[in-house]
Formats: C-alpha cells, structure tokens, sequence
C-alpha cells in the first residue's frame, strides 16, 4: 500500500474530530446535570481522546514515510494552528444554542445529546466501513472505536428519546438543539477529494456513502422522541476544510494553553 498525502489527510480529520469533540465533553466534567451523566460524559470523553491518540501516533508514522518528518501526537494536538485542524464544525460548537454578539448561555446539555447523537449515528457506520481498511493499522483502530461508539451512541439515543417525550421544556430544547445543530451535518456529507482519494485506495470511506443510512436512522430515532427533522438548509461550513467557526480559536487556546507555556515538558 503506497501512503499518500490523502490518506495522512484522512487520518488526520478522523483524529482532529475525536479530538475536538472529546474536548467538548470533557467540560461538562464537574458540571454535569446529574453525578452519573457528569462521569458518563468524563468517560466517553476519555474515549474519544483515546481514539485520537492512535490516529495521530498512526499519522505520525504516515508522515514519517511521506515527508521524514518525526512528529508525535502532542505534536498534532497541542503545536498546530486553527487552521491546520481539519475537524468537523459541528464537533466544535459550544454547548448552547446561536447567540449574537459578546451574549453568553449556560451549557444547555439537549444541545450536547444531540450533537453527540447526530455525529456517532455517523461514526457508527464509519468506523464499521473502516474495519475493512486497507490499512491494517487504520483497520484495527476502527475495530476498537466501532465498541465505544455503539455505547456512545445508545447513551445519546436514549437521552434524546427521553428530552423528546419527556416534558414540555425538554421537548422545547431537545427541539431547539436539532434545529440549531442539523444544518452543520451538511459539511459530514459534502463532495470532498481526499475521501474519494481514500476511497479508491480501499483506505478509507466517503461519508456521503453512509447518508441514506444515516438519514434513516435518525428519523427512526426522531419518530419515536418525537421531534421533527428540520428543513434543509444550503450553507456548507468548511471546518474540515481548515475554515473553522469563530468557536474553534477560544478551544484551542484552553486547549493548548500549558503545553504550549512549557514546550517540551515531561511529566
């Protein structure tokens, strides 16, 4: 199997949006509207992080063979700019709703289910695709990420089932949530080169391959909360293209903020 810049670009992304969104989640740690869903989202989060820690210790060794660069996972985490990430704009998004100017909202937890469901019930397809990689390496990762998705996925499902046909405030803002968030799925479906690059090497997939899927097991989910599919929109956000939403630099910066004060720190 030849590497080339494509498939490093491919892992890449797979990495930046497990990364980002595990970052996500992790800030409901201590926060949480209840102690179990407080350590619930601890773990997924840890999860998630996990997976990007082998998708960049696997672009590393991707990079070495293309460029002879040595690079490590920190590296691709704590050292590149915001627009080097080629992560989704959806994993990015705080955890409320659209605000306008310097206004501010407390993390409203309908709108972390429904990103966290939105986007596994994609992964969920993916990573399954992807255990058939050509690259055994990316294969054996997606064997493992395909068992914590699956959870991930059923905790999100039940919890926007339960928003949904709960009271009148929470299918209010389980609905709000799908509004505000559905339009950013239109990025994971987009025409993009470097998935039909991977895709004609066997290495990876095309999202847009999953979409049918996709679509159909969010409306079953939908059906039974019951919420209403928001209409289509045109807007394609780019953060997978390195054109990321006015959230990702504040990210970055808690994110980054101590290994970036004592570069090559040890602990």
């Amino acid at each position: 199997m030849t590497t080339t810049p494509e498939h490093l670009s491919y892992v890449l992304r797979l990495a930046d949006n497990a990364l980002i969104l595990g970052q996500r989640n992790a800030e409901w740690c201590g926060h949480g509207p209840v102690l179990e869903e407080d350590i619930a989202l601890a773990n997924m989060s840890l999860d998630l992080i996990g997976q990007a820690r082998m998708l960049y210790s696997h672009a590393a060794t991707l990079e070495q063979l293309l460029t002879g660069a040595k690079k490590t996972e920190d590296d691709y985490a704590y050292f590149r700019a915001e627009r080097e990430f080629a992560n989704y704009t959806l994993v990015e998004l705080p955890h409320r709703g659209p605000l306008s100017g310097t206004a501010s909202s407390s993390r409203d937890y309908a709108v972390t289910i429904v990103r966290n469901y939105l986007y596994t019930a994609l992964m969920a397809h993916i990573w399954t695709a992807l255990e058939g990689s050509k690259d055994a390496q990316l294969a054996a990762i997606a064997s493992k990420a395909i068992k914590e998705t699956r959870y991930q996925l059923q905790h999100a499902r039940e919890w926007l089932i339960r928003f949904g046909d709960g009271t009148e405030e929470s299918h209010r803002r389980a609905q709000a949530a799908l509004d505000h968030l559905m339009p950013y799925l239109r990025e994971c479906f987009a025409a993009d080169p470097i998935e039909d690059a991977v895709a004609a090497a066997g290495v990876g997939v095309r999202a847009a391959d999953f979409e049918a899927d996709w679509q159909r097991d969010v409306q079953a989910t939908l059906a039974e909360a019951p919420l209403t599919m928001p209409a289509p929109v045109q807007h394609i956000t780019t953060g997978k293209l390195g054109e990321h939403s006015e959230h990702m630099g504040f990210l970055l910066a808690e994110m980054q903020s101590l290994a970036r004060q004592h570069p090559g720190a040890t602990w």
